[in-house]
């Protein structure tokens, strides 16, 4: 989807003139042509010494998703990511069941922890606690979901002698997927989560660090789902902008081809191509209809 963000590593020029209502457009064309998710970035404040990098332009990642699951009736909306720590976890379990319950069961959440101190400064969160309080929130965030009568206790939320409804659609509850790339984020998805999408990871790294996820002491075995973009590898850390000629924005259908079942081989699940240097709305349709109807019925 275009301009969910304005990240310099992967933004096309003309992308700053897409509104709501091309999105919405968008949003729809891809429902009716079978493209599986969307997926929604999300930063609150971004400080200015970062704008050069990362951009002004990010949505609240559950506001934008139920616009979205609103908008359409088949696809599937994720964010890419929820930042965790930021977020009172009642409130925010309570956004997402909502939004699954209204979507009919089409809500998937990653939750990452951060990367931006000066973001968790700004909104008066302890920056070196938040692995802990994402930990603690899943936790609490499951509990709700999954439990008639809800209890927690911990450092961070508490709650008993409460009713929380409408549960989500989807069972056990609805899936939660981890972002991130540190080992602690790889922890926290053996414990909770049935998908990762990696930011830094090489991509030729994903089966050892899938082999890690695995090998945990508290995984489940519930890990089926690994999202790995073109355009990640084009990113670095901080947002700083990575040259990568396999993952340009105007590749050929063989090499699409060819990437995408590459990353398959490694158990990528789910990717999306990058976004093309094309001059409008109308032209991107015509690209987005090209990959639906030549690139993903040869994938298998």
């Amino acid at each position: 989807m275009p301009h969910l963000l304005e990240l310099k590593a992967t933004m096309q020029p003309w992308e700053l003139a897409v509104t709501g209502a091309d999105q919405t457009l968008l949003a729809k064309r891809a429902d009716e042509l079978g493209y599986d998710m969307i997926s929604v970035p999300e930063h609150f404040v971004v400080p200015k010494n970062h704008v050069d990098l990362s951009g002004p332009h990010y949505f609240h990642a559950y506001a934008a998703m139920g616009y979205f699951a609103g908008a359409t009736s088949r696809i599937r909306i994720n964010s890419s990511i929820a930042l965790l720590p930021l977020q009172n976890p009642m409130i925010a379990a309570k956004a997402l069941s909502t939004l699954d319950w209204m979507s009919s069961g089409r809500i998937i959440v990653t939750f990452g922890v951060g990367w931006l101190r000066q973001e968790f400064d700004l909104l008066g969160v302890a920056f070196d606690k938040r692995g802990r309080m994402a930990d603690e929130y899943l936790a609490a965030m499951i509990e709700l979901w999954t439990s008639d009568d809800p209890v927690f206790e911990g450092e961070f939320v508490s709650f008993r002698d409460i009713a929380f409804a409408p549960k989500p659609v989807q069972t056990p509850h609805l899936p939660v997927w981890m972002g991130g790339d540190a080992d602690g984020a790889l922890k926290r998805a053996a414990r909770f989560a049935s998908g990762w999408w990696p930011f830094l990871t090489k991509a030729e790294d994903i089966p050892a660090r899938i082999d890690f996820i695995k090998s945990q002491p508290d995984y489940h075995g519930q890990l089926t789902d690994i999202f790995y973009g073109f355009a990640t590898s084009r990113v670095g850390e901080g947002h700083v902008v990575q040259t990568d000629p396999k993952a340009r924005p105007s590749m050929g259908l063989q090499e699409i081809v060819d990437r995408l079942s590459w990353f398959a081989s490694l158990g990528v699940t789910m990717s999306s191509v990058p976004i093309p240097p094309v001059s409008s709305v109308e032209a991107f349709l015509d690209y987005a209809q090209w990959v639906a109807e030549e690139i993903k019925p040869r994938l298998g």
